[in-house]
């Protein structure tokens, strides 16, 4: 293992545990106290499906990471597998704006009865950061593929 990418690999080790903590610990007590809080029960399942597949998207996309810190070590980084995990990084980060665009109506009526207007910004926010995440993956994507086909047409230059 190279020392470049140990620091990376632990910042993945240490980005995704407290997001592993809060699932199992914090977001069944959170989703029992918004289905109380609004007087309805099924809110509680549905925020439960919500959360955990966007965390499992993120659990995804951190493994897609760490392949791509894999390829580096191997002095691959310029292959179709970076471009892949990137590929799949975007899909991952889409997949998550995409779950907590379906909620931003909780967060709307969570709002309303709470008189809390922060909370829409906070639902916002979550949309913006994982966009953000798709089109910098993306643009990441497009210029590692770039720079796969420069590089395979002077390999070819004699």
């Amino acid at each position: 293992m190279k020392r470049e990418t140990i620091f990376l690999k632990i910042a993945l080790f240490l980005i995704g545990a407290p997001v592993l903590a809060l699932c199992i610990f914090a977001v069944p007590k959170i989703a029992k106290g918004v289905a109380d809080f609004i007087e309805a029960p099924y809110v509680n399942y549905l925020i439960l499906i919500g959360v955990y597949a966007s965390a499992l998207a993120y659990f995804a996309a951190l493994v897609q990471a760490f392949k791509l810190l894999g390829y580096i070590d191997k002095n691959i980084a310029f292959s179709e597998l970076s471009v892949n995990a990137l590929k799949n990084i975007k899909y991952c980060a889409i997949a998550i704006s995409s779950i907590y665009v379906l909620f931003l109506p909780l967060f709307y009526i969570l709002a309303e009865i709470d008189d809390a207007p922060g909370l829409i910004v906070m639902g916002m926010g979550l949309i913006f950061a994982s966009f953000v995440i798709a089109v910098f993956a993306a643009v990441l994507q497009k210029l590692l593929k770039d720079a796969i086909d420069i590089k395979s047409e002077n390999d070819l230059t004699v």
